[in-house]
């Protein structure tokens, strides 16, 4: 059974020592006692908020009590944190500090490892452009892949048939670059134009293009 300590919302007054008011006590057949004349003035506050900090300080210290405060409108007490040991929170907080220097680690290698399958990716991609349109230019085709690639962008190529440099996700991606880099189609946006209607104007220059790139370039 857990040892607990109460966080009054109205100060008391020890039972024993008479001092007052207590930010926390215990009680002792229904009488507040200080924490001092309860043995536990030795302890420190940890409040909740880092369950591995938690965890560790309660594992560490030898003595240890869970802070409580009374809730009048749910109508029951909840936890606010622990008392523990001063060596005991030195020792969590070593420890959690090591932690975050491994995730600080592992994220960046992670950064790292992301980076370089979207370098990857992103050349597969442009390669695929340039079979399936022979006619685009190398740098053009470098810079629609990129773009279609961004990862957390949502864009085509970030969807389960582009990283799987499905012929429709890729030829999407160039419609796409096509639409908004070669035609009128963002300029029609901003005057106004729906979007529907805007690509209806747009739609043959955009085939016409694509109809381009897909003839090889002759030497």
């Amino acid at each position: 059974m857990d040892l607990v300590v109460i966080q009054p919302r109205k100060g008391r007054h020890c039972s024993e020592c008479r001092r007052g008011p207590l930010a926390m006590h215990v009680l002792e057949s229904d009488a507040p006692v200080c924490l001092e004349c309860a043995d536990l003035g030795h302890l420190v506050y940890l409040p909740r908020g880092s369950a591995a900090l938690t965890r560790r300080a309660r594992e560490a210290s030898s003595l240890w009590a869970v802070v409580m405060r009374d809730n009048r409108r749910r109508g029951r007490h909840e936890r606010q944190g622990l008392l523990v040991e001063e060596a005991a929170l030195a020792r969590a907080e070593s420890a959690c500090l090591a932690d975050a220097d491994a995730r600080a680690r592992r994220r960046e290698r992670d950064a790292a490892r992301r980076a370089r399958e979207d370098l990857r990716f992103t050349a597969e991609l442009a390669a695929e452009i340039l079979r399936l349109f022979p006619g685009c230019p190398r740098e053009r085709a470098a810079e629609i892949a990129a773009h279609a690639a961004l990862r957390g962008s949502g864009r085509v190529g970030r969807t389960a048939a582009g990283r799987s440099l499905e012929e429709g996700a890729v030829t999407a991606a160039v419609r796409a670059s096509v639409r908004h880099v070669d035609t009128a189609y963002d300029a029609l946006l901003m005057a106004g134009v729906a979007r529907h209607e805007a690509r209806a104007r747009v739609a043959r220059q955009i085939e016409a293009a694509l109809a381009a790139w897909r003839r090889p370039t002759t030497a």
